[in-house]
Order: C-alpha cells, then structure tokens, then sequence
C-alpha cells in the first residue's frame, strides 16, 4: 500500500511538472507574438535595442498639417507624436472615417529603414522634417483612430500628458525669474 502511495505521489508530481512546463512554453511563445502599445520614443528606443523586433502598435496624436497622399503614390503619410519624438507613418490602406489631424491615432505596423525609393517617392514638407531626420519610417498594416482621448490606451495618454507638462514647465519662466 505504501509502494502504490508513493508511486501515485510521483505520477501526480511529474503530470504537474508536464502541465506547467507546457503552459510556460506556450506564455512564452505567445509573448513574442503580442503587440503592445507604445509611444513613438518608446518605440524608437525599443527598436534601437533590438532592430529584429520592430512590430509595433503605435499610438499618439496626428500632427496638424502633416496629412498626405503623394502625387506618384497610393500611400498616405502623416506624422504621429508623442510631443517628443514625431514618427512618419505610411499607410496604403484607407484611412478611417474619424480619422483627423489633431486627434489620437493607433497604428499597428513595422519600423522600417528610408530607403532611396521611399525618399525619392515622398516630398518632404516643413512638417515632417522632424519625423524624417530619424532615418525610419513606420509602415501601417491597420490605422485605427476615434475623435476622443477615451479611444487612446492609457500608456500612451499618461506618456503624452507626461510630456506635455515636461515641455510647458521648461517653457514657463521659473519663480527666481519671475521675482528679478
């Protein structure tokens, strides 16, 4: 009887070490597969680490005047912020009705290098000099946008809100200035 209780014990010890083995393999390769929200710095950075993963879900606001679909091109190109660092963003997919300049914006895709025929196809303008100086693009399977902050992740939100009060507190003069 004692023999058969310990056997037991063994098989019920090694089933729970099959089982949770296998769940840890399958967490694991599903991590590589989720994509995260990330704002156009945290996506940079992250890219710049490890250039082989470079499936993003972006998200933040579309900058005002940067809207446009090239003359010899399909493709539209707009650029999205997170008050920090500006991201062109080309997409031949059609674009959302809600879609806006001004208004938050998520966009799933990959961030690809400039290459000679995507310089050479694009014109560059005032607005996205910024987001070119980079030397990457970011290439939209999906672009999803609504006209409400509430449609932003909270990650991306809380990042630009963060950024925004770095800027504005740099910008404002300080109490010492103020009093001289």
């Amino acid at each position: 009887a004692r023999s058969n209780q310990k056997r037991r014990l063994w098989i019920y010890a090694l089933s729970m070490s099959a089982v949770s083995g296998f769940i840890i393999v399958v967490l694991g390769s599903f991590q590589d597969q989720l994509v995260f929200y990330v704002t156009p710095t945290d996506a940079m950075e992250k890219f710049s680490r490890d250039p082989t993963k470079n499936k993003y879900r972006l998200g933040g606001l579309v900058v005002e005047g940067s809207v446009m679909q090239p003359a010899s091109s399909t493709e539209t190109e707009f650029v999205v912020t997170d008050l920090v660092t500006d991201m062109l963003v080309r997409s031949k997919g059609a674009l959302p009705d809600l879609f806006r300049e001004g208004h938050s914006v998520v966009v799933e895709g990959f961030i690809r290098p400039w290459s000679s025929e995507a310089s050479s196809s694009s014109s560059a303008r005032p607005v996205t000099e910024k987001a070119r100086a980079s030397g990457f693009y970011f290439s939209a399977i999906e672009v999803l946008a609504k006209h409400d902050e509430k449609y932003m992740p909270k990650e991306v939100a809380a990042a630009i809100e963060k950024n925004r009060a770095a800027i504005e507190a740099a910008h404002s003069p300080s109490q010492e200035q103020l009093q001289s």
